[in-house]
């Protein structure tokens, strides 16, 4: 399937990383798919229910998204199982996709889902104040959207989904754009631009005054939106990646710490955008949820 190659900034080690369906040897959970979390332009939303068979009462949602695409059968249940094997219960989001949907309303949908999640956490088994959040690439930079941006929902909003809150406890992902305004260096700018050009239809309409070009890249880079109270983070990065530097993850978890947030990174050296069996390394993953999602952990 070649047109799947470029849907992870051309690499295809990454284009299996989400998109890749193996089954699993034993099959320990039970999958319900096609759940609608809410609707765009009569689109519908949809997402994939996993239920581990020894559920800890904890949810992580997996962003399924490449170059800001997305669909149903890229739901890898190879993918999740890392985390289905401790016990999460994992919801798979397929986002609105590029080019039809462009960042901004992308991470609008995130939003909602995290929101119709926690709306239903009672229905799902799980605590809606532990909720972590994964992905890779554009799943990743989605991830630390959710991360840095999410928060309270509407206390008057007609639709009561809207009214509760699309923030995360935790995040992990594998290498994230993080500051489209100095990709890889200070400077290099990435709105669809630079090394990013062939995913200029995902940014849409970007402005062309120079103050209002960065003001939209500052509000979908992830960097601009650190603050106080940020979840913790980790991030596994290639430190030969040229699609995704590795810069964007070091100074994107350096903010982390600047406002007292947890912020941890785990360097691959010699790696590129993917590497051999990265599966397994969605385990860390896991780790990272054991470590700040479980009751045990610190709030």
């Amino acid at each position: 399937m070649p047109h799947l190659k470029r849907l992870f900034f051309g690499s295809w080690t990454i284009t299996c990383l989400l998109l890749g369906s193996v089954q699993a040897e034993e099959q320990t959970f039970t999958r319900t798919q096609d759940i609608i979390y809410g609707r765009a332009f009569g689109t519908a939303l949809t997402l994939d229910l996993f239920r581990p068979a020894k559920p800890n009462g904890i949810g992580v949602i997996y962003v399924v998204s490449g170059g800001w695409y997305s669909a149903h059968e890229f739901i890898s249940e190879k993918v999740m199982q890392p985390l289905l094997d401790h016990g999460y219960t994992v919801f798979a989001v397929v986002h609105g996709s590029n080019p039809r949907f462009h960042i901004p309303e992308i991470v609008d949908q995130m939003e909602r889902s995290v929101r119709f999640i926690r709306a239903n956490a009672v229905n799902y088994g799980i605590d809606p104040e532990r909720i972590g959040i994964a992905g890779g690439s554009a799943g990743g930079h989605l991830s630390l959207m959710l991360a840095t941006r999410g928060g309270p929902g509407k206390s008057d909003a007609k639709d009561l989904i809207d009214r509760q809150s699309s923030a995360v406890q935790a995040a992990a992902c594998f290498f994230p754009p993080t500051d489209f305004l100095n990709y890889g260096k200070p400077g290099e700018g990435a709105v669809g631009e630079g090394i990013l050009k062939d995913f200029k239809s995902a940014f849409g309409s970007v402005p062309t005054d120079p103050d209002e070009k960065r003001r939209f890249a500052e509000s979908i880079s992830p960097y601009y939106l650190v603050k106080k109270g940020v979840p913790p983070v980790f991030i596994i990065h290639g430190d030969a990646d040229k699609l995704v530097p590795i810069q964007q993850a070091e100074v994107f978890l350096e903010k982390v710490k600047s406002v007292g947030g947890i912020a941890k990174l785990d360097t691959r050296a010699g790696q590129q955008h993917g590497w051999k069996n990265w599966e397994s390394d969605v385990g860390r993953f896991a780790d990272w949820f054991d470590q700040h999602l479980k009751p045990s952990a610190k709030p």
